[in-house]
């Protein structure tokens, strides 16, 4: 039974199934009056508690504002609550399309909604919002959107307090964090987290061999069987070693699906000529996924569409879903996608082959979804599936309510393999991260109501802010600890007279430096010594005086000596028989001389004298003398050496004894915990500039959002759309206006430029300004004419300024100006059949109603915008007129 509700709303008659425990306490949650994160999977029903939240907000006559974060989900709630509540009761804004708008079900892009706060003081209910008592956020984990997450996030910031807010999310890892900061910036909100799925997954792995279980019996790891043995019988799968891995083929996975009863399946590959690839390769083969009874209802509904809409049909799209066949990506005709969509939900299609898109709250749920490569192309290289992209599209198997089980097929490539499918089916969802960036309409537009310090409070709120908070918050407490340390360090140097300390520092200091010169004076007299000593013993003779120390006189000061004799020697210096101060004979080499003295009177006693005969005349070699010898002994002189008679070394060694007495004389010298202030001194000093250098990265982090904004203000200066922080005439025109850069478009609208165009040519010309060209490749035979060329001549100026201001504050908008291509919108404005258009370019079908699409968008917008030209704005309505015909309109009414 389900529990009851205190709003007095009759649960089992509205849903008459048992609810599951996560959706009772969101909506015990709704009724306390707090903002829900309802988290759960894919599939597990989180839309019943929006469904549930419209039931009450109608019996209170209230009414509800459901988001989605694209136009196709906003269009197929329309139809799905238009089924439930009726038609009156729903109305839709997707920016170029307005129905019903004052219903109490309004369905609308999460961009609409956010536009629609723009205009009224953050926290403050507008006119827009009267009545309004929940706004359900579909598919909040759109936050990761790189393109989209920064309207989420003001969507949340700036909603009223007293406005419950439903996010609805797939699994992500940090929901409580996300719950947390909706908490700070809007209300009391409360997390339901759910990771149960009504309809479990089973993994699988696919390979030339067949089709394995990926996990093992605990569902935590790779299948024991899918590693590689090594021998030929083992299943091949996760070794990128060895052989290149061959993918198996795509027939063979549909008839290994079809024979295992897991159609319908939605097949998933990367690219748009992948998924026609695929398509045309089933239709070569002489097989049927449906059976006569359904192949008769295809026909039927199929042949209906194309009798009202016959120039949407294509051969290669037709006959091969007569057969169940289909594939689904955004280079196919919007109205052609809407019938698949329309089929596979009646299980008519058992295979669709599509893009990733697909699986981004698109409802159309299949018993079985085949992940054709792990990996995929980005603007940033080839990389790994994310698990969350991964989870994502697994998600779309198991259909409620029909199967028991839903299946996941990952196949084999030559380059991923069943170790990389394991790791995604087990490693969980990704963290939501913050994609915040300021724009110049969120500039301008907060600027309109807001001061310049309510702007900065509005940015420092963001979701991204809160992530780097929690990012930083390490940081911030490594300052604290260090900060304290800094106090209490302080605190014990407080009685230390720091100039006496100063004073002795220098003192130090110095006799460091005088140390230094010291040794340097040193070095060079001992060089200029050893350089020039063995040149001059070549030429000394017998009675010479000199000092010797070294290898052969082992003596811990020099000695003095008299050279007595030279004998040969074995290199190129003779050895020396020398007589010592202390009265024996030493035989040494010219390497043993420490100094000697010419200036000394040559002693000619020496001239009688022989050395000892038992003593060998080898370095080394030392006797005794005798009574003759002492006599002579003692009339050598000591002679000191060189480098205590050089008077700059002299000079030198007093001026290092007068700084010592300096140093030993200072009364800090007498302190008995010098040591310990001195070390302190420097630890005040360290912590000093780490923390300078901490709070210095902390500040570059922190601020990030607000340095962006800051950047836009000034470029927005440069350009005349704030005069100081209040927006001009222009800039209350740029706010008005939605798109990826909307001071280009401002700027472009005030110009004057486009003000005299004829529709057709106004047309073309607003393309050129929306269009993004993602491949060089493509072409079309049709070309500008020179009303439209001259025009965007006329905006070459004020593009390269903006350029150039965009690159000096490294801002990274897009600024287009888009020749090529436009052609393909006068020629359709000027009333080109669709057929004829398309078979002038190599753009898909799809790409040119995106581009038509967005054309009619900024179109729609020119009217509503203050200042421009009423010629403009006339002819602005004139061009929707003549874009908005099928298929390139909605196709919803």
């Amino acid at each position: 039974m389900n529990s009851p509700i205190t709003s007095g709303l009759d649960l089992e008659k509205l849903f008459p199934f048992q609810l599951d425990d996560f959706q009772l306490q969101a909506i015990a949650a709704l009724e306390a009056g707090r903002s829900v994160v309802v988290c759960a999977p894919t599939g597990s029903g989180k839309t019943l508690i929006g469904e549930y939240a419209i039931h009450r907000a109608l019996a209170r006559k209230r009414r509800v504002f459901y988001t989605t974060p694209l136009k196709a989900l906003s269009n197929q709630k329309l139809r799905d609550f238009r089924e439930l509540f009726g038609t009156e009761m729903v109305g839709l804004l997707t920016g170029d399309v307005s129905i019903n708008r004052d219903a109490p079900i309004l369905v609308m892009t999460t961009e609409i909604f956010r536009n629609m706060l723009y205009g009224t003081p953050i926290g403050e209910v507008g006119t827009s919002l009267i009545g309004v008592e929940v706004v359900v956020l579909d598919e909040c984990h759109y936050m990761n959107d790189r393109q989209r997450g920064t309207v989420w996030e003001e969507s949340i910031i700036y909603c009223p307090p007293e406005i419950q807010l439903l996010a609805l999310s797939a699994t992500v890892a940090n929901s409580d964090q996300l719950t947390d900061w909706i908490k700070q910036v809007h209300g009391p909100t409360e997390l339901v987290y759910s990771d149960y799925r009504p309809v479990p997954l089973q993994f699988y792995y696919c390979n030339p061999k067949g089709m394995f279980p990926l996990l093992d019996s605990s569902q935590k790891r790779m299948n024991p069987q899918l590693k590689p043995k090594g021998g030929r019988g083992a299943v091949r799968g996760g070794n990128r070693r060895g052989p290149r891995q061959e993918s198996p083929n795509l027939a063979a996975v549909v008839s290994q699906l079809r024979q295992d009863d897991m159609l319908p399946a939605i097949y998933f590959i990367f690219s748009r000529k992948g998924c026609d690839q695929a398509m045309a390769e089933m239709a070569k083969l002489p097989l049927s996924l449906v059976n006569q009874e359904e192949a008769a209802r295809l026909r039927q509904q199929v042949d209906e569409f194309l009798a009202r809409s016959p120039e949407v049909g294509r051969a290669e799209q037709i006959e091969p879903l007569y057969r169940g066949i289909a594939a689904h990506h955004a280079g196919i005709l919007p109205a052609w996608k809407g019938l698949i969509e329309e089929l596979f939900q009646q299980g008519l299609i058992k295979v669709v082959f599509a893009t990733e898109t697909l699986a981004a709250g698109i409802n159309m749920p299949a018993r079985t979804t085949v992940i054709s490569s792990l990996s995929k192309r980005t603007d940033m290289g080839h990389r790994l599936l994310t698990a969350s992209e991964f989870l994502q599209m697994a998600g779309r198997a198991g259909r409620r309510g029909m199967d028991i089980m839903g299946h996941v097929v990952t196949v084999q490539t030559p380059f991923e393999g069943a170790r990389e499918a394991a790791y995604l089916a087990t490693v969980g969802a990704d963290p939501l991260i913050s994609q915040f960036t300021p724009s110049y309409g969120m500039v301008l537009n907060l600027l309109q109501t807001h001061t310049l310090e309510e702007a900065r409070e509005l940015i420092e709120r963001s979701f991204g802010q809160y992530l780097a908070t929690l990012y930083l918050r390490p940081q911030q407490q490594a300052i604290a600890t260090l900060k304290a340390e800094l106090a209490q360090l302080e605190s014990q140097l407080e009685s230390v007279d720091w100039d006496l300390l100063a004073q002795y520092e220098k003192l130090q200091e110095r006799l460091k430096e005088e140390k230094r010169l010291l040794k340097y004076l040193q070095d060079q007299a001992a060089e200029v010594h050893s350089r020039d000593l063995p040149i001059a013993l070549s030429f000394a003779v017998a009675g010479t005086a000199l000092s010797l120390k070294g290898k052969h006189v082992p003596v811990a000061h020099p000695l003095s000596a008299v050279l007595v004799s030279k004998v040969p020697g074995s290199g190129q210096f003779p050895y020396l028989v020398c007589l010592g101060q202390d009265n024996r004979w030493y035989v040494v080499t010219v390497s043993d001389v420490v100094s000697l003295r010419g200036e000394f009177p040559r002693l000619a006693a020496v001239d009688s004298l022989h050395p000892p005969t038992e003593m060998p005349l080898k370095p080394g070699q030392s006797r005794s003398g005798d009574e003759q010898t002492r006599a002579i002994a003692q009339r050598i002189p000591a002679i000191p050496s060189p480098l205590e008679e050089a008077s700059e070394v002299v000079d030198q060694l007093q001026r290092l004894s007068m700084v010592q007495a300096q140093i030993e004389m200072h009364p800090v010298h007498q302190w008995g915990n010098r040591t310990t202030i001195l070390k302190r001194q420097k630890r005040v000093a360290a912590i000093q500039e780490e923390i300078r250098d901490r709070e210095e990265k902390l500040g570059r982090q922190s601020q990030r959002h607000w340095e962006e904004f800051l950047s836009l203000i000034d470029i927005l200066q440069q350009f005349g759309c704030l005069e100081e922080l209040t927006p001009t005439i222009t800039g209350q025109a740029t706010a008005a206006i939605r798109g990826d850069n909307e001071l280009w478009l401002g700027l472009s609208l005030m110009s004057g430029e486009l003000d005299d165009l004829d529709p057709h040519h106004l047309a073309a010309a607003c393309a050129a300004l929306v269009t993004e060209v993602s491949r060089p490749d493509i072409w079309t035979r049709y070309h500008l004419s020179a009303e439209v060329e001259n025009a965007l001549a006329g905006l070459r100026g004020i593009r390269r300024r903006l350029f150039q201001l965009q690159r000096k504050h490294n801002v990274v908008l897009p600024v287009w100006l888009e020749y090529e291509l436009v052609g393909l919108v006068e020629q359709w404005a000027m009333g080109v059949d669709w057929l004829e258009l398309c078979s002038n370019t190599s753009l898909d079908e799809g790409d040119v109603v995106r581009i038509l699409r967005r054309t009619l968008d900024f179109l729609s917008q020119i009217p509503h915008v203050p200042h421009v030209s009423i010629e403009l704005k006339t002819h602005a309505r004139e061009a929707i007129g003549l874009l908005d015909r099928f298929p390139v309109n909605e196709g919803v009414e």
